[in-house]
């Protein structure tokens, strides 16, 4: 019997920085060191968060602020024993753990 699958959802903006790097880029290299089953990076058109401010690209299509996704999928002991490094890449994001089915294809 395999181990129970999570699907770790991360939500930043665009704009988002760890020193002089964009935060997106800090953590899918760290996801991928730690050799997650697998991540994928979604950037949003629109979308807003609990302030209520509106995250889109700016004038002239130029993105100012997009929102981005991150979705981490994996077993559930390895997703939990992330989630404390994360949090420390990501401090203020918001996150979402959730229940995840392989209906097919991968391992």
């Amino acid at each position: 019997m395999t181990q129970p699958l999570k699907m770790l959802i991360v939500y930043l903006n665009e704009v988002d920085r760890l020193g002089d790097e964009p935060l997106y880029e800090v953590l899918m290299r760290r996801l991928r060191k730690r050799d997650v089953a697998g991540a994928t990076l979604f950037h949003g058109a629109m979308g807003f968060g609990h302030h209520h401010r509106m995250h889109h690209k700016g004038l002239f299509g130029i993105p100012d602020d997009r929102p981005m996704t991150i979705t981490v999928v994996d077993a559930e002991p390895k997703i939990r024993a992330l989630l404390p490094e994360v949090r420390s890449i990501v401090p203020e994001g918001l996150m979402l753990l959730v229940d995840a089915e392989l209906v097919g294809g991968g391992q």
